[in-house]
């Protein structure tokens, strides 16, 4: 714990982060019950909650933007561990939550490396959490076996190219892994919790003669025709379910039954000091300690954990389903 000394961890208390919202084509016009949000122009389609310019809604760094406080201090936020990147934020995870009315455009990411290639720090690899389902929903992940990428080609240009996908059945609570180079596509249906490396690179391969640009060369220089995306079984502990543990995040479910020390929040084999993000997905919580002032959160919100954070509890406020996101590198054990 010699971090601790090195900073004021009553200033680095948990603190409660705004959302963003994104007008998407494809989005809704009223995102209650998840927000009290209602588009003003477009379609509403996604809620940031950990992108560079979402800010700090209360505590010592109050109106101050996410991006910009790990620029400053990122040993703070993320531990002496964690790996810097000498460009790009220092901001490891994306988190969002996203409202699709209607079918998102066909797209993939590319890897670190190609992502790289042209400029940009790092690629994207993400997750989906399915918050919530109607019975039917479905999503596009990955290809079907034995197409090339010139018949992914002629089908773009002949308006088949969804004949071709492979489709997922999603019921609440389902981990979808969805890693750089799969093509895939969010469906009507679900709201989806999205944990992705913090880079918003899509190349956009289809979307439905929307007449929206179409990054047809790079999609297919970043296409892996064979990936590892699909559904996640979930690893049921004691006191967490785990949903997902990759190279990039993980993603847990934590359970609550009253309230629950700070110290108890990390898992089995996590022994340094890091950085977490504890989401409301159903219910309220409350996050209180003697070195801070008590905050609630309400279904939809979010708190980062620095990890310099002096301790605290979490109570249940009724209902609560606790989901704790953590950050990895792919050279993690």
């Amino acid at each position: 714990m010699a971090i601790l000394s090195q900073f004021d961890s009553s200033a680095w208390a948990p603190f409660p982060i705004a959302p963003s919202f994104s007008e998407r084509v494809w989005g809704f016009e009223n995102l209650r019950p998840w927000y009290d949000k209602t588009a003003e122009a477009e379609p509403l389609g996604e809620a940031w909650l950990t992108g560079d310019h979402c800010l700090v809604m209360s505590g010592a760094h109050a109106g101050q933007a996410l991006g910009a406080l790990f620029a400053q201090a990122a040993e703070a936020l993320l531990g002496p561990a964690a790996p810097r990147s000498g460009e790009g934020s220092a901001s490891p995870l994306l988190i969002k939550v996203i409202f699709a009315k209607q079918k998102l455009s066909v797209q993939v990411h590319p890897d670190d490396r190609m992502a790289q290639k042209y400029g940009d720090p790092r690629g994207k690899t993400e997750c989906w959490y399915a918050l919530a389902a109607e019975p039917g929903a479905q999503v596009a992940c990955g290809l079907k076996p034995g197409l090339t990428l010139d018949q992914i080609k002629a089908e773009i240009e002949s308006d088949t190219l969804e004949n071709s996908l492979n489709l997922i059945d999603v019921v609440p609570g389902d981990m979808v892994f969805v890693d750089a180079g799969t093509v895939h596509a969010i469906w009507p249906g679900s709201i989806l919790l999205e944990t992705q490396q913090n880079c918003d690179l899509t190349y956009r391969m289809y979307d439905y003669g929307r007449g929206r640009e179409l990054h047809i060369e790079k999609s297919l220089e970043a296409t892996r025709l064979v990936t590892c995306a699909g559904k996640v079984p979930a690893k049921v502990l004691a006191d967490r379910t785990i949903l997902i543990e990759g190279d990039y995040f993980r993603v847990e479910r934590i359970a609550v039954a009253g309230s629950r020390a700070s110290s108890s929040l990390p898992g089995e084999g996590e022994t340094a000091l890091g950085l977490q993000y504890l989401f409301v997905a159903g219910g309220a919580a409350k996050i209180s300690g003697p070195d801070f002032e008590a905050l609630e959160l309400p279904m939809g919100g979010i708190v980062a954990v620095p990890a310099v954070s002096p301790e605290f509890a979490v109570e249940n406020l009724g209902g609560l389903e606790l989901m704790r996101i953590t950050p990895r590198w792919p050279d993690e054990k």
